[in-house]
């Protein structure tokens, strides 16, 4: 089984940012140890050539970008930027509005805009195919006021974008303050030095939304003329999503003290009944201050503490963070406070942590959550619904997780980007399992340069994502083209690279190429693989997909000795088809391809190396124009408005079957009445 054991020193840092602190059980003794790493620089390699957002007027500061969730504490003072804001699409000249001064003043001062609702995708709020398919800059602007007591009580003020995509360049009052590639990831700045405390504040963003050979995820650009006038953009990439793009999520505002707690990094395990919080603080600000930590049960209640910037937690009979239908209060968390003190005993600054008490492990075979082994039975996702695309919905997710217990799932993977900050917050609350998924997608042409933004997507994932106990593990890519030679070299550095952040939970790709090609999988930890028998491989015919499903994965695990995961299998199916016998598109024939799977996984569930099933899709999500997509991707067993296929229920049965045969959970109890199972009776009346 994987173990880890560090020696311990310097626990307490002011002016870095911890990747990890990680340790390891033994049979008689847990060995605390630490180990501090700083993070890669975030500063995104040179891309004048890569994308349109004038890289002259970008202010070229680091941007390592945001790790701790924004919250209003009783030092931390919040709010929320969302709403409508000011839009404008720039013409096919990305610099006009650079020489026009569209940042220097309101956009509706400088030409016409339309209202954009943030957070959204642009794309699909319009009425007009220019604005959804339009391909370069697009400019936003708001004003904002903050209160004058925010600069009599000396608060630094801060400005958080939860995502942009795919690059954004900021300026808070016609100054330029932060530049973010690489979309689906946070990054924040301070701006307390140029706000206006006694009149609004303009706050204006130009997203770029262009992808390139060297951006991450890739695509390719081509300009279309009309005689020798060049009218538009066109984009293409090879990845089967629409390419949503805008102010994807949140926009904060928050305050922090002078001194500050910038990273809370923590790291559990469990011996018998006990649990283990291994946790570091670190701080921005003097020197001469310590920290009050302190860690709370769901009902309020002290269970543990310490006056250390860095130490460990032991919690006697701890409430262990368990996966849904594994355990009968799944997604236990703890809060742990963390206060920093003053000299004088003062509190300077507090934050909030949610700790769930887990441990992931694994062999050659297995995969463990808290030494129990787990068979993972879920779904590839997408950020993707109706109208507002990729932007962060409250409402749809909540419908989401409803859906994903109801069917009794127990993981997703985030493919193919990391999802909402708060989707995660929910999946730690009701005990679902993440397959954490960086936006390397069809990776393809290694160079140097998209290795350094490969590992700094990974950088910033990981310091976002480290303390979540739903991520149970990290996907550096989905279907690269990991046959080519150069995939060899490449992915070996991007694992080494998240081995030097995080070695408490396994490193894998999503892998598509075949197990006698790819050149990935002897460095990773858990193979995945995707491949759609019935489907693009044979369509249409459902006899020969389980013994091939059964021969490959096999196959997988006798090449590199792990643990073996499907991670897409499906069928295109449109929702109100039916056909029987079975047909393509049908939902007769997505339940028989389903069921052929089905033999597939129990006889690999009995060959002891098989972890997991993860059915593409969970909803039907929106694609790039192609004639082989009907209005998208219809692979979900939901349509994209939630609703169910013929396929849910037949997954339904077979989720909470296998639950209850692994943990005891009882079995759902039946929608719509069927017999009592009894005789007919004949008597004489």
């Amino acid at each position: 089984m994987y173990s880890l054991e560090l020696e311990l020193s310097d626990l307490r840092r002011s002016e870095i940012d911890l990747s990890s602190i990680m340790f390891t059980s033994s049979s008689s003794l847990l060995l605390f140890s630490t180990i501090i790493l700083t993070l890669a620089d975030a500063t995104v390699p040179g891309t004048a050539s890569a994308n349109e957002i004038n890289q002259k007027a970008q202010k070229k500061s680091p941007n390592p970008g945001a790790a701790l969730y924004p919250q209003e504490t009783e030092t931390r003072y919040l709010r929320n930027l969302d709403g409508i804001w000011n839009f404008r699409r720039s013409p096919v000249d990305p610099e006009h509005g650079y020489r026009n001064g569209w940042y220097e003043q309101d956009l509706d001062k400088t030409g016409p805009i339309i209202p954009m609702p943030v957070p959204s995708s642009y794309n699909d709020v319009g009425e007009d195919a220019t604005l959804r398919d339009h391909v370069g800059l697009v400019w936003y602007d708001r004003r904002f006021h903050v209160p004058i007591w925010w600069a009599r009580t000396n608060q630094r003020i801060w400005l958080r974008f939860s995502s942009v995509h795919y690059a954004a360049q900021v300026w808070v009052n016609s100054k330029p303050v932060s530049y973010h590639e690489i979309g689906h990831l946070p990054f924040e700045v301070e701006i307390t030095d140029i706000i206006n405390y006694n009149s609004s504040n303009l706050l204006t963003v130009v997203v770029d939304n262009t992808l390139l050979s060297d951006t991450v995820p890739q695509g390719t650009i081509r300009d279309i003329f009309v005689g020798t006038t060049k009218v538009r953009q066109e984009q293409s990439y090879t990845f089967d999503f629409f390419n949503y793009a805008g102010i994807h999520r949140s926009v904060f505002l928050y305050t922090t003290p002078q001194n500050y707690i910038d990273d809370v990094v923590v790291n559990t395990d469990i011996q018998g009944l006990t649990g283990f919080v291994v946790y570091n603080v670190t701080y921005k600000g003097a020197a001469d201050v310590n920290c009050l930590i302190q860690l709370f049960d769901k009902n309020g209640v002290q269970v543990a503490g310490a006056n250390e910037c860095a130490g460990l937690l032991e919690i006697g009979n701890a409430n262990f963070w368990w996966a849904y239908l594994m355990h009968s209060t799944p997604g236990y968390l703890y809060t742990l406070k963390a206060s920093l003190i003053g000299p004088l005993g003062e509190i300077l600054d507090t934050y909030n942590l949610k700790v769930g008490i887990r441990t992931i492990t694994w062999s050659n075979t297995t995969i463990y959550l808290n030494d129990k082994p787990i068979y993972l039975r879920g779904f590839g996702m997408h950020e993707d619904s109706d109208i507002r695309g990729k932007g962060w919905d409250p409402v749809l997710w909540v419908k989401n997780f409803n859906l994903i217990k109801w069917v009794g799932a127990n993981a997703f993977r985030t493919s193919h980007y990391p999802y909402a900050e708060e989707i995660y917050q929910m999946a730690d609350e009701q005990g679902i399992m993440i397959i954490d998924e960086c936006p390397s997608v069809d990776t393809d042409i290694f160079t140097d340069i998209l290795l350094e933004k490969h590992k700094q997507s990974l950088t910033e994932l990981i310091r976002r994502d480290k303390n979540h106990p739903s991520v149970i593990m990290w996907s550096i890519s989905n279907e690269p083209r990991s046959s080519n030679y150069n995939a060899d070299a490449y992915f070996k550095k991007v694992v080494k690279h998240v081995k030097t952040m995080d070695l408490s939970r396994p490193v894998t790709i999503a892998i598509s190429q075949r197990y006698l090609n790819d050149k990935s999988g002897q460095y990773l930890d858990v193979i995945c693989f995707n491949r759609y028998n019935g489907w693009y491989a044979n369509t249409g015919q459902l006899s020969t997909i389980a013994t091939n499903v059964f021969d490959e994965a096999t196959a997988w695990h006798s090449k590199h000795n792990k643990p073996v995961i499907m991670s897409e299998y499906g069928a295109d199916t449109l929702a109100g088809l039916h056909l029987f016998p079975e047909y393509v598109w049908s939902e007769e024939y997505q339940v028989a391809l389903l069921s052929e799977h089905f033999k597939a996984f129990d006889k690999l569930r009995h060959a002891g190396f098989f972890s997991g099933e993860l059915i593409w899709n969970f909803a039907d999500f929106k694609t790039a124009q192609t004639i082989t997509r009907v209005g998208g991707n219809k692979k979900g067993i939901f349509t994209r408005e939630r609703q169910p296929k013929a396929s849910a229920h037949h997954l339904r049965a077979r989720y909470h079957a296998i639950a209850a045969a692994e943990n005891g959970t009882p079995p759902p109890d039946l929608a719509y009445y069927i017999s009592d199972n009894k005789p007919v009776l004949h008597a004489e009346l």
